[in-house]
């Protein structure tokens, strides 16, 4: 029998300005690269029952934000949840904008660190 190992949860800012789009690029290349699952943080803010049990399972969480506002964190700490690692985007020297991008370089940097997070011990599977 095979066990497998669920993966980490991400949650991340999609608001509208540039380092909050960030977060949520990142989170879907996480995603789509299964190193680990996104799920709703509008969901968990919204009280929709199935994403706060997720959110509430254990399962190692890495939340992103861009700004200071600590949006995602904000919703999850709504239900008691606290990551194991939250990230602030505007801390790596990203400045807040808004009707603009950020770049794919930018995107491309801070991927490498969100994958080395990922597979951190600070994400391993908490004991139940």
């Amino acid at each position: 029998m095979t066990v497998t190992t669920p993966l980490p949860l991400v949650y991340s800012c999609s608001g509208c300005s540039n380092v909050a789009q960030l977060a949520n690029t990142l989170a879907v290349r996480l995603d789509r690269a299964g190193l680990a699952e996104m799920s709703c943080i509008a969901g968990v803010g919204g009280r929709v029952a199935a994403l706060v049990k997720k959110a509430n399972s254990g399962r190692p969480i890495l939340a992103i934000d861009g700004c200071p506002m600590h949006c995602a964190c904000a919703c999850l700490a709504q239900h008691g949840v606290t990551p194991d690692v939250h990230i602030t985007l505007s801390s790596y020297g990203l400045r807040k904008r808004y009707r603009e991008d950020c770049s794919e370089d930018e995107i491309m940097a801070l991927l490498e660190d969100m994958k080395a997070i990922i597979a951190s011990d600070r994400m391993q599977l908490r004991a139940g």
